[in-house]
């Protein structure tokens, strides 16, 4: 079991920016592909960015690539979504998620093991 928590979502105005943190539980984090996911009200949920077990390897959203970056701190047991420029059309539920398989297809949620409980990030025009 790997208990996710994530922390730092709120609301901003347009053009804001927002950091989000995902702590983790345990003593295996470092073995997990970290991924970062929204959900937006009747919309699915989406891939945003990912990481590496390493930190080595990040991913993107084209949606978001520019302004979100993604980090990790494995002594610490966390990963960060700095967001910056934020826009009405991020606003939506945030999920942090672990995943332990050997894929590098970081972007399908049906691969992730753990999920977080998500934090809201609501952005004003």
């Amino acid at each position: 079991q790997v208990p996710l928590v994530e922390s730092g979502g709120g609301l901003v105005q347009a053009g804001g920016s927002l950091r989000l943190s995902c702590a983790a539980s345990g003593r295996t984090f470092s073995r997990y592909g970290m991924g970062w996911f929204r959900q937006a009200p009747g919309k699915e949920r989406e891939f945003v960015s990912a990481i590496s077990w390493s930190g080595g390897t990040t991913y993107y959203a084209d949606s978001v690539k520019g302004r979100f970056t993604i980090s990790r701190d494995n002594a610490n047991n966390t990963v960060s979504l700095q967001m910056n420029s934020l826009k009405p059309e991020d606003t939506a539920a945030y999920y942090c998620a672990a995943k332990s398989g050997a894929s590098l297809n970081y972007r399908n949620d049906r691969l992730y093991d753990y999920w977080g409980q998500g934090t809201q990030v609501t952005v004003s025009s």
